[in-house]
């Protein structure tokens, strides 16, 4: 197959843009449209003026590609393993579905890979976990100092970062919009939400060591896999989380407005 996609050429600017999109048709096997291809540009510049990019270390948008394999292309750092995902639980416009049972993904990144005190991790859910039980969308393990993780309760929401404690009684949050954690201090985290972020005081440990899942925390019981639907995900070091709110919400509801 021959890509069609080179630096300048249909609006493609960004060098990181266009080798994401190439692999992710080679993936494919077909080229994206336009408009698809565009929105992930323009996603990386805008992530680039608001001085971000750089923190993003670990991603995937889980959105735009035409398959399953398509969308596990990492954008930044290395491809998640799968677990169990299919390709009906995948869709172009709105991302891919957890099961709460026995899907989920391996980020590949390790919780110590960025230092202690700068770091980020989020999703963009299109449908947020049901109210049942708990289910984590992201994190590794549970009760272990050190342990990250956020995860929804049948009335609220709890998040843990680096810490000896974890914090409940949160929000829960809504779809189409960012849920997760910025830490950039060694005494407190950032919990963004629906568009709104919380400051969490806890002290920060020496971050455990393991893999980071997304669908659930490393560490965690089966039970406590999500359900929700994602449509975006990235670890890395501390950043502007309503930043990159906007961004990820912009490149979402523009790769929706691109496939016919």
């Amino acid at each position: 197959m021959t890509l069609r996609w080179v630096p300048g050429w249909n609006g493609l600017t960004e060098p990181e843009a266009v080798s994401y999109v190439a692999a992710v048709e080679a993936a494919d096997g077909q080229e994206l449209e336009h408009g698809v291809a565009k929105a992930i540009n323009d996603f990386v510049l805008g992530c680039k003026n608001d001085g971000i990019w750089d923190a993003i270390k670990a991603s995937c948008i889980l959105a735009g590609a035409r398959t399953l394999a398509g969308a596990l292309v990492p954008l930044v750092g290395t491809a998640p393993t799968n677990y169990n995902f299919v390709s009906g639980d995948y869709n172009r416009e709105t991302g891919l579905v957890g099961d709460g049972s026995t899907k989920y993904l391996d980020s590949n990144r390790n919780n110590n890979a960025d230092p202690q005190n700068s770091q980020h991790m989020v999703v963009f859910p299109t449908l947020v976990n049901t109210t049942n039980q708990d289910r984590a969308y992201m994190g590794v393990g549970l009760i272990e100092i050190g342990s990250t993780y956020f995860f929804t309760r049948s009335g609220d929401a709890a998040a843990r970062n680096r810490s000896a404690s974890g914090n409940a009684g949160l929000t829960r949050g809504a779809a189409n919009a960012l849920i997760g954690m910025n830490r950039s201090a060694a005494n407190e985290f950032i919990y963004r939400q629906s568009g709104v972020s919380q400051t969490i005081s806890r002290n920060s440990e020496i971050p455990l060591s393991a893999s980071i899942f997304l669908y659930h925390s490393n560490g965690f019981t089966s039970g406590a896999l999500s359900d929700a639907r994602l449509a975006f995900y990235s670890i890395g070091e501390s950043l502007d989380l309503a930043a990159l709110d906007t961004r990820v919400s912009n490149l979402i509801t523009a790769i929706g407005a691109a496939i016919p």
